[in-house]
């Protein structure tokens, strides 16, 4: 306390200075409107800095929220595409039970692979969100892979990017179809395979998409583009490399497709191949 009279003494000329000054700074400017306006405009733009700066900060912490939002919401709207013949065409429904063939379940990719032959991904989501072996897993570019094994809260998907992966796949154009699989070798690159020479006409930029044949993924899907178109002669078929949509070196939030009707087509499938036999 002692220390605090001493300097007010020592410095009781400057004190009273800056008070004076504050006060007469503050008469001047209630009793004059150009500097009252000058002074609450000047006031205005270091206070709106202030909480611009303040906004830009907590947007950045909310940026994972706002992500899951948008994940969740484009979900939503995948799952009403999913469930439409074409853009005009009323939602698909089930005509017995009244509920949407297709559901869409998003999750986030926790663990990607892609520098081996046979590469992974694991994502936050499993059994307990109804998700099931063989269902088809894309994200907003488009196919991302296949769901081989489920626990209650994760399941790991076979990448397109995996020497064991086979996808039915067409070209959006002409809907003349192959099979879509990888040779192990370009992360940005899957090759499309049995495609007749004399059926389909084929150029480089050609849209590929996923294939009507497919119960694993909605037809129309996106996969990629023609880059590179190779003759084989002997057997007549074309084989394709296609450059993916998608960067598979970097994934984050991807939607399950969830085909009700799935088990149903497959199950008819093989009653009738047993029949045949």
């Amino acid at each position: 306390m002692q220390q605090i009279f001493i300097f007010i003494f020592k410095n009781s000329y400057r004190l009273l200075f800056l008070l004076l000054l504050g006060i007469s700074l503050s008469l001047t400017i209630q009793s004059h409107s150009f500097h009252k306006s000058k002074v609450i405009s000047s006031a205005n733009f270091l206070t709106g800095g202030v909480y611009a700066q303040l906004n830009a900060i907590n947007e950045y912490f909310n940026l994972r929220s706002h992500n899951e939002d948008l994940a969740k919401e484009n979900a939503r709207l995948k799952q009403l595409l999913f469930n439409r013949i074409d853009s005009i065409q009323p939602s698909d429904f089930d005509s017995i039970r009244g509920v949407k063939k297709t559901e869409v379940v998003v999750a986030k990719v926790i663990k990607n692979t892609y520098n081996s032959p046979e590469n992974y991904l694991t994502i936050d989501a499993g059994s307990n969100q109804g998700l099931k072996t063989d269902m088809g897993v894309v994200n907003d570019l488009g196919i991302v892979g296949i769901i081989e094994k489920t626990s209650p809260k994760y399941a790991t998907v076979l990448s397109v990017l995996n020497v064991k992966s086979q996808i039915n796949a067409k070209f959006k154009k002409s809907n003349h179809f192959g099979s879509l699989i990888w040779n192990g070798k370009s992360t940005g690159f899957a090759q499309l395979i049995d495609v007749p020479r004399l059926a389909a006409s084929v150029r480089k930029g050609d849209t590929i998409v996923t294939g009507a044949q497919s119960v694993i993924f909605p037809e129309n899907i996106g996969i990629g583009t023609v880059y590179k178109i190779y003759t084989d002669d002997k057997t007549n078929y074309y084989t394709i490399d296609v450059k993916l949509f998608n960067d598979m070196t970097n994934l984050g939030h991807v939607y399950i497709i969830k085909n009700k009707d799935r088990e149903e087509v497959i199950k008819l499938e093989t009653e009738t191949k047993k029949t045949n036999e």
